[in-house]
């Protein structure tokens, strides 16, 4: 029974730091808006429909999600969810790209449930956030193709950086914990695809931290290559 109320007690502390976390972001996303220049207006029927199309289409490519067993364990999935999100943080601002982010979670959650007792969720969506919000807020910040491609740069290191460390404080500790499985076990699984693993730390720096940029740099891309594509029938942009 001890047990028991210990897992409970462990897992409320989960769920106040999933919602934690998702208002502090959304919180920084709404106070950086007042500091961009003035927003396109969209009416918010129109925003709410944007944002429910991204996010359908994100889910879509979240579920379709697939490991790279030559860089990380295959617990870690590689998907390209974010390319929409982006799409829709690039056409409405910060704030509607946290909201995309986060209702692309809540909808893979209905379709598909939790294999990582929601750990890998609140992970997708801290490391989803850390690359797409500082490239939407560059981008905003001064609206040209110039300004998108240093926005999506410092996305990916972002991500790449704040990623691979929430990565090492929080997610990975919190996963064994949760699933009862012993830190070095895992690290295990990171030595049998790099050598050089031996620790939290390493595991971050030679499996998290690569994915991280192998999947920052792809969406960098299609996202310059889409977007003007996609925002003219999406977006109804014809100029």
């Amino acid at each position: 029974m001890t047990t028991l109320w210990k897992q409970a007690a462990d897992n409320l502390t989960f769920v106040a730091v999933c919602i934690a976390v998702v208002a502090g972001l959304a919180l920084l996303a709404r106070v950086t808006e007042h500091f961009l220049p003035e927003k396109r207006k969209v009416s918010p029927a129109r925003r709410v429909s944007i944002i429910g199309i991204c996010a359908a289409i994100a889910t879509v490519l979240h579920v379709l999600d697939f490991p790279l067993i030559f860089l990380a364990p295959e617990f870690y999935k590689l998907d390209f969810s974010e390319l929409p999100v982006l799409l829709c943080g690039f056409y409405l601002g910060p704030s509607a790209t946290v909201a995309c982010e986060g209702v692309k979670i809540l909808l893979k959650l209905l379709v598909k449930g939790t294999s990582t007792a929601f750990v890998g969720d609140l992970a997708n969506f801290v490391v989803g956030c850390s690359f797409v919000l500082p490239a939407t807020i560059w981008y905003h910040a001064h609206k040209s193709k110039h300004s998108a491609i240093i926005g999506l740069i410092l996305g990916t290191v972002s991500m790449t950086i704040l990623g691979s460390a929430f990565n090492a404080v929080y997610l990975l500790p919190k996963f064994a914990e949760l699933y009862g499985i012993p830190l070095d076990v895992i690290i295990s699984m990171g030595t049998a695809i790099r050598g050089g693993v031996s620790s939290v730390s390493t595991f971050v720096l030679l499996c998290v931290a690569p994915l991280n940029l192998v999947k920052g740099t792809v969406v960098s891309i299609l996202t310059m290559l889409l977007y003007k594509r996609v925002a003219r029938p999406l977006f109804g942009i014809h100029s």
